[in-house]
């Protein structure tokens, strides 16, 4: 075990390191926080990188609305243990405003629609760096990202233009109007997180855990019933002993069948998974490219 913790030692190291230059480098930053562990992860460095001063920029939720109420509780209670300060934007202003359309239909949902609620807050604060928890072994659009990636006065991605990082240096410069995603996790793994989690003896929202739930079956996906998931007439909802392994929006956040109700457990299960955590989200199955599609247009 003390191979293991070295390494992650090293990891967290690396993180501190970068989260260090974000303050260092930029005026006005926020870590957007979702209320899942790598954001958990990424606000936990933060606070030990600027210990014993509080952490320098605030915590940000772009809120859909439609959050599990087992996220929030713990997003409040979080943000309270590690003394940092929360700004939470609102879909529904977005949505009232008329700076989005409601989707409708069954497979409606208002994770595309906080892209916009996002880019308005960027402007809107005037931020010049958002940090997030993102990691490369989430997803194949993921991987195609720096630590520091550029974007340009739209918000947009371009990943074909990819700034090099060698010897650890991060190339911070850019014109009025623009910004950077920062993601200070990319070189760890969901394993990563849950043997840091355990390591440190991190909180985390019980979503994590098994538990009973009413789920319905829908594309492969098992989605929780609630009052924002339109139902077909042939759609039942059953209880089944499940957990998730990511947190966002419950219309299209996907459970998994597990009895995994421990730290250890859940290692073991994602130590003989063969599917990355983004499988279980449903909105990553509307075309083979939808995270990259979204990326580019500004979605974190």
């Amino acid at each position: 075990m003390l191979a293991n913790n070295n390494y992650l030692k090293e990891l967290e190291s690396e993180s501190i390191y970068v989260l260090r230059e974000v303050a260092a480098q930029f005026e006005r930053s926020a870590l957007l926080f979702s209320g899942g562990k790598d954001s958990i992860v990424l606000s936990y460095l933060a606070s030990k990188a600027f210990a014993p001063a509080k952490i320098p920029f605030p915590l940000m939720h772009i809120d859909t609305g439609h959050n599990f109420p087992e996220t929030l509780e713990y997003r409040d209670k979080w943000v309270e243990r590690i003394v940092a300060r929360l700004v939470i934007r609102y879909v529904q202003d977005s949505i009232d405003k008329g700076r989005v359309q409601e989707e409708t239909g069954y497979n409606a949902s208002r994770n595309v629609l906080q892209t916009v609620t996002l880019l308005d807050a960027i402007e809107e604060l005037k931020l010049d760096a958002c940090l997030g928890g993102a990691r490369r072994d989430e997803e194949k659009a993921r991987a195609k990202e720096r630590f520091f990636s550029h974007r340009d006065e739209f918000g947009q991605w371009n990943p074909k233009n990819q700034r090099p990082e060698l010897w650890d240096l991060y190339n911070g410069r850019k014109n009025m109007g623009e910004h950077f995603r920062v993601f200070p996790l990319s070189n760890w793994t969901e394993l990563d997180i849950w043997q840091y989690i355990k390591l440190e003896n991190i909180p985390v929202p019980a979503l994590y855990f098994s538990h009973e739930r009413e789920v319905v079956e829908r594309n492969g996906q098992l989605l929780a019933k609630s009052a924002y998931l339109n139902l077909r007439e042939n759609e039942e909802s059953k209880t089944m002993q499940v957990r998730f392994r990511t947190i966002g929006d419950m219309t299209c956040t996907g459970a998994v069948p597990s009895s995994a109700s421990t730290i250890d457990e859940i290692v073991a299960e994602v130590a003989a998974s063969r599917v990355t955590e983004r499988g279980t989200r449903a909105d990553d199955k509307r075309s083979d490219t939808a995270m990259e599609d979204r990326k580019k247009v500004g979605y974190f």
